[in-house]
């Protein structure tokens, strides 16, 4: 694998145990899926602290493109927001405003984790727009179709592929890695190249991993919770069964 694309988990639940786990492992990225997960704000909160004292990087699937969801996420301490449903342009320009403070974007100032506590200091504001990154999940229609204009906004740092997503709204039903399904993945892949910018995805099957690492994606989640837990019941039931 080359040195540049990271390797992520995703979590729909606070399942602290498996966090631990996942440290144990190696793998320093974990994405939350806040949108259709089982988190309530005070788990994010803790989850967020225990990931960070592990020294992880958060990626925090917001529960809606809004602004309250995107400002919470920040505010407890995520490095970055995926947030979904973004429709085209115009919607993107509005609502990823919400993750980087003026003059920018429209983030609210807020005291607590990210301040450390205190009074804000000289800087604050410029460290937290470099540091925080958003991407906007490329899963409509529209978003697709706007992608480089997307990618041209200065509140934007990449774009988050939802394949599965990207092919219902595309009139194809169910994601299955297809050519169709690859031809809409590449357009995005290119666009980000030309911006300069950087690209993520689920990537849970073996090809869609190679094409992670070939084509140089920032991170790809390769396992995600629910997964982990049918897998290893299914081989349990299978070995007691042979």
């Amino acid at each position: 694998m080359n040195n540049k694309t990271c390797i992520a988990f995703w979590f729909s639940t606070p399942n602290v145990c498996l966090l631990e786990m996942v440290n144990q492992a190696g793998i320093k990225h974990i994405v939350l899926d806040i949108e259709h997960g089982l988190f309530g704000l005070k788990d994010i909160d803790h989850f967020i602290l225990t990931a960070k004292l592990y020294g992880m990087t958060v990626h925090a699937k917001t529960l809606a493109p809004e602004m309250g969801p995107i400002q919470q996420m920040l505010d407890l301490g995520a490095d970055s927001v995926i947030i979904p449903h973004i429709e085209g342009f115009e919607h993107a320009s509005d609502i990823c405003a919400y993750a980087k403070y003026p003059p920018i974007g429209k983030r609210s100032a807020a005291g607590g984790r990210t301040v450390d506590y205190r009074a804000d200091q000289e800087g604050h504001y410029e460290r937290q727009n470099e540091k925080v990154k958003c991407y906007p999940m490329i899963e409509t229609e529209g978003a697709l179709r706007d992608i480089h204009e997307i990618l041209s906004l200065d509140t934007v740092d990449g774009v988050f592929i939802g394949p599965t997503d990207l092919a219902l709204s595309r009139g194809r039903g169910r994601y299955q890695f297809s050519e169709e399904d690859l031809s809409d993945i590449m357009e995005i892949i290119e666009a980000v190249k030309l911006s300069g910018k950087r690209w993520l995805m689920p990537a849970w099957r073996k090809a869609e991993q190679q094409l992670s690492i070939n084509f140089d994606a920032y991170c790809m989640v390769v396992e995600e919770e629910q997964g982990v837990m049918i897998n290893g019941l299914d081989l349990c039931m299978k070995s007691l069964n042979q």
